[in-house]
C-alpha cells in the first residue's frame, strides 16, 4: 500500500449516464498522472457501466467494481477505500469535476506539509456545468470541535494519507456519511488543512442534498446522535448551528 505518492480515486456511481464521462475526463486531464480511479457502480439501471467499460478499455488505471445490490453511496465508497493501493485517498463524486491542477498542487500541499487531512476551495457549476458564481473557500484549519458545527469539508476536494491515519472508512449512514469520515479521522487529533485555491466543480442539480434542506438535517441529526454519540442537548446545540450556518450561505 502507498508506493510512489499513488493516489486511489473513490467514485460511487449509480445511474451516472449524464455526467460520469465528464468526470472521468477530468481525472484524465489532471498534470497529476499518478492514480488509479476506483468506480463502484451500485447496479445502475442506465448505461453507466458501458460508459465506464469504454475508458476502461483505454486506460488500465480505471478500475469498475460491481456491487451485486443496491447497497448506498457509503457501502460503494467503503468498498473503493478497501481496495485503494494508493498513499492517498481522494474523492470525486460522479457528476463533479476537478481542475487540471487538483492532484498536482494538492499533493504537493500534503507532502511539504506533512498533512494527512487536506481540502480544497470549490465553486458551484449548474447541470450544464456553467458557472454558478458562488465559490466555497473552507477555513485555513479545522478541528474536530470546529467541523461539529457544520460539514465544512466539500467532499469532492478531500483527500487524506492513508499511510498516516490507516484506512478510514465511512459510517453506513444513507446521507452524510462523508461527514461522519471526516469527524472520525479529526476525532483522533488530526486537524484538516485547507487550499483555497478552486480546485474543483461542484455539480448542483434538482436531486443535489444541498437542495433537500430538511433532509439534510436529519441525517445530520443522525449523525450527531447515533455515530458520534453525542448527548441530547449537545446535538440540538450543534443541529440548531447547522442551520443557521446554513442560511447564511
Amino acid at each position: 500500500m502507498g508506493s510512489n505518492n499513488l493516489v486511489s480515486i473513490v467514485t460511487a456511481c449509480f445511474n451516472s449516464e449524464t455526467y460520469i464521462s465528464e468526470t472521468i475526463d477530468s481525472v484524465l486531464g489532471q498534470t497529476y498522472q499518478n492514480w488509479e480511479l476506483l468506480l463502484v457502480d451500485d447496479c445502475s439501471t442506465d448505461n453507466t457501466i458501458g460508459i465506464i467499460s469504454r475508458f476502461q478499455k483505454k486506460d488500465p488505471r480505471i478500475k469498475l467494481i460491481q456491487l451485486h445490490e443496491n447497497s448506498g453511496a457509503a457501502v460503494a465508497r467503503n468498498k473503493a477505500i478497501e481496495r485503494a493501493q494508493g498513499q492517498f485517498v481522494a474523492f470525486l463524486d460522479s457528476d463533479d469535476k476537478w481542475l487540471p491542477q487538483k492532484l498536482e498542487k494538492q499533493v504537493h500541499f500534503m507532502l511539504s506539509h506533512g498533512h494527512s487531512l487536506t481540502h480544497t476551495a470549490y465553486e458551484w457549476i449548474d447541470a450544464n456545468g456553467l458557472q454558478l458564481n458562488k465559490t466555497i473557500v473552507p477555513q485555513a484549519v479545522l478541528s474536530y470541535q470546529n467541523l461539529l458545527f457544520s460539514n465544512k469539508i466539500g467532499c469532492l476536494t478531500a483527500m487524506y494519507n492513508q499511510e498516516v491515519l490507516g484506512k478510514v472508512y465511512m459510517p453506513l449512514l444513507q446521507k452524510r456519511q462523508d461527514y461522519g469520515l471526516w469527524l472520525k479521522i479529526l476525532k483522533t487529533g488530526a486537524k484538516a488543512y485547507a487550499m483555497p485555491e478552486v480546485l474543483a466543480q461542484y455539480r448542483k442539480t434538482e436531486s443535489s442534498m444541498s437542495n433537500n434542506k430538511l433532509s439534510l438535517l436529519k441525517w445530520n441529526w443522525k449523525l450527531l446522535r447515533q455515530v458520534e454519540g453525542l448527548p441530547f442537548f449537545k446535538s440540538i446545540y450543534y443541529l440548531a448551528w447547522h442551520v443557521v450556518l446554513k442560511l447564511r450561505q
